[in-house]
């Protein structure tokens, strides 16, 4: 073997140790993360294994969630790993118009400014899907967009997951993107108006009253928009046990049933107006776009 052969050899090699020790080290954290949250996943306000948190940095937000899941390690990986899957995650939330693969791992998006808007008017992002890590104890997905809605860009969606006893999962899921001053003033206008009386889901403190008082402003908007993928990933997994034919119509019901535990935060319509809408986007998005 000549030298120069073998020297691509041992980078090859050395590469791949490096990227197995990172994906072990990713692991470790998130076991040690869900030790630590693990009281705070078995008893909270949400009444079911989760924790949400957000943090507005400079010209970036970000939200978080920690969640419990029931499906086993296996199934997630499994349903995780392709764009389709992540078309199918993406669609659910009500201003999302059209998900397609397009070009192996690209994701042609469209996301909407309101509902009724139409596909072809809805800003488009492309995603692109990474599998940053896949092994049989760890799984780190990533999903990122240069350019977004009305000057926001850096869009990431970050899932990382490891097995637990008894057949589920941990999972992180981070959602994050920046803004510049037209991306600003977009928000500022949403949280005087359509957002003017929405709230988060971190509880800041207490009201007059003595009820729990809940993030809004950006932090509240970025909560809202982790949860609603937090909740579209599970009813993907949830669906996976139906026959293939009823699997879109157990996605939509259970994203929607799942919204309504938390509609003070979460809901923008009724559940006729939204499995209509849905459907009607799910047809476009297999027929793709004209």
């Amino acid at each position: 073997m000549s030298h120069s052969r073998f020297a691509r050899m041992a980078g090859v090699v050395l590469l791949a140790a490096a990227a197995a020790g990172n994906a072990f080290a990713d692991a470790g954290a998130l076991r040690a993360r869900y030790a630590e949250l693990r009281p705070q996943l078995q008893n909270n306000h949400f009444q079911r294994p989760i924790h949400i948190d957000s943090a507005e940095a400079g010209d970036t937000l970000r939200g978080e969630v920690h969640a419990v899941l029931d499906s086993p390690f296996e199934t997630v990986a499994r349903a995780l790993s392709q764009p389709a899957d992540w078309c199918d995650i993406l669609i659910l939330p009500f201003n999302t118009k059209y998900c397609h693969p397009e070009n192996g791992n690209n994701l042609h998006v469209r996301i909407a400014r309101r509902p009724e808007q139409p596909a072809a008017e809805a800003y488009r992002v492309d995603f692109n899907l990474q599998q940053v890590a896949a092994s049989r104890d760890y799984l780190e997905s990533r999903l990122t967009a240069a350019q977004g809605p009305v000057g926001t860009r850096d869009y990431r969606i970050s899932l990382q997951a490891v097995p637990l006893e008894g057949g589920k999962t941990f999972m992180r899921l981070a959602y994050s993107y920046s803004f510049g001053g037209m991306g600003r003033m977009a928000m500022q206008a949403y949280l005087g108006t359509a957002g003017a009386n929405k709230a988060g889901f971190t509880i800041a403190g207490q009201d007059a009253n003595g009820q729990p008082a809940y993030t809004g402003g950006v932090r509240g908007a970025i909560e809202r928009n982790v949860m609603r993928h937090y909740l579209a990933i599970d009813a993907h997994l949830k669906s996976l046990s139906a026959p293939p034919d009823q699997r879109l119509e157990r996605r939509l019901n259970t994203w929607f049933d799942s919204t309504e535990r938390y509609a003070r935060q979460l809901r923008e319509m009724d559940k006729a107006t939204y499995l209509a809408l849905k459907r009607g986007d799910y047809e476009r998005q297999q027929a793709r776009l004209n």
